[in-house]
């Protein structure tokens, strides 16, 4: 189906943060298969985790316990201070599963109609309800009518809720994520996360977090909550969780850990063996890399970088990030930027149209970094200066 308009190029094999064509050309990729391919291309102890596992057993279902899967919620729930793990296939599996759980704590709290928070400029999959959760019409565009139950406020913006709250009676969650991704890397506030936990603490709200895109060490942290003294009670993650082999989590405290019963939620597939041995090789390479420190160094250096670059640029109207996870945000639309990259051989991201995203691999180098940002920059200035004219 159409429904993807892919680049003019195709990669046959990976090796760290690099990637290659079929004509054998070399790209660095400053993008990470959209913050999936976190610890790089081909990583051998991922690899070998996937082939030794292929060889012994790669699914039998949620039929039977699966002591893989057990050992990576264990891993998971020590991690994120939480208590139990729904394991799923991809981040709008883990985001369905936490909106299935607001509707179970709605029916708990007796609410006839009751409404999740979500933000504008968010993205959270697009199956139906997350679709709906969305806020971004253009990907909305033609799935009309939307699913009921979803209200959306301004993100970073605690006021707005507090004046929700004194109107609606039937609020049972607020969704968000802690940094927006797809709207063009957009980092609130410090303290907005504790706003919000202590307005759901008040009103008997859950409070979801979706760190599929942040989770994973990605901004400088195992999970982006943890910049801020507060805790989730629902939180998704996937992308970075299997380094490409396909993966969600949706990880909860008590009590809404405790809502699904047998029977209200399940996944074929979810955290079959294969799946969970690749994650449990993954979290192994972050803990031992101490890869959360490695992406707060990393990112802070490339952020300077940029900012050395492309500060007070006119066109150029932010540079932002957190960790590895940064955006430049141009005063118009570039989303030619990335075909232009692409002749450099440096994968990039446009995103909102007018933000350059970037989301090298916790592994880049200083080298790898320095790369990236001299190309971007003289790609940006290139292009605000022959704009211009």
């Amino acid at each position: 189906m159409t429904n993807y308009s892919p680049y003019p190029v195709a990669f046959t094999r990976g090796e760290g943060v690099w990637l290659y064509d079929t004509d054998g050309n070399r790209y660095l990729d400053a993008l990470s298969g959209i913050a999936v391919c976190g610890l790089g291309h081909a990583h051998p102890s991922i690899s070998a985790a996937i082939s030794d596992q292929s060889s012994r057993l790669i699914h039998t279902s949620n039929l039977y316990r699966i002591p893989l899967q057990e050992e990576l919620a264990d891993k998971l729930v020590a991690r994120s201070g939480m208590d139990k793990v729904f394991f799923c296939n991809s981040g709008a599996e883990a985001n369905e599963a936490a909106i299935k759980l607001a509707r179970l704590h709605a029916r708990k709290k007796n609410l006839v109609e009751p409404q999740i928070v979500v933000m504008e400029g968010s993205f959270h999959g697009r199956t139906m309800a997350t679709l709906t959760a969305t806020g971004n019409k253009k990907v909305q565009q033609g799935f009309e009518p939307l699913l009921p139950g979803f209200t959306r406020i301004p993100y970073n913006d605690p006021a707005a809720l507090v004046q929700l709250a004194a109107s609606q009676q039937e609020i049972c969650a607020v969704m968000l994520e802690p940094v927006q991704g797809e709207n063009g890397v957009v980092v609130p506030g410090q303290g907005y996360l504790e706003q919000i936990r202590a307005l759901c603490d008040e009103h008997g709200w859950l409070m979801i977090l979706d760190e599929v895109q942040t989770g994973m060490c990605r901004t400088g942290q195992w999970f982006a909550f943890q910049h801020e003294h507060c805790q989730p009670d629902v939180l998704t993650l996937a992308k970075a969780l299997g380094n490409g082999v396909p993966i969600g989590a949706c990880v909860a405290a008590t009590p809404a850990a405790d809502l699904m019963q047998p029977g209200s939620h399940g996944s074929t597939f979810g955290g079959n063996p294969l799946a969970a041995r690749a994650a449990l090789a993954v979290m192994e390479i972050l803990e031992t890399g101490h890869m959360d420190i490695r992406a707060k160094e990393s990112g802070a250096s490339l952020l300077q970088q940029f900012r050395n670059n492309l500060g007070g640029i006119k066109g150029v109207v932010d540079i932002r990030g957190k960790g590895l996870m940064l955006g430049i945000e141009l005063d118009r639309d570039c989303g030619d930027l990335v075909n232009t990259a692409l002749e450099k051989r440096v994968l990039i991201n446009v995103t909102a149209g007018n933000v350059i995203r970037l989301l090298p691999p916790l592994i880049a180098e200083a080298g790898h970094l320095q790369e990236i940002s001299d190309t971007v920059s003289e790609i940006v200035l290139d292009f605000l200066k022959s704009d211009a004219s």
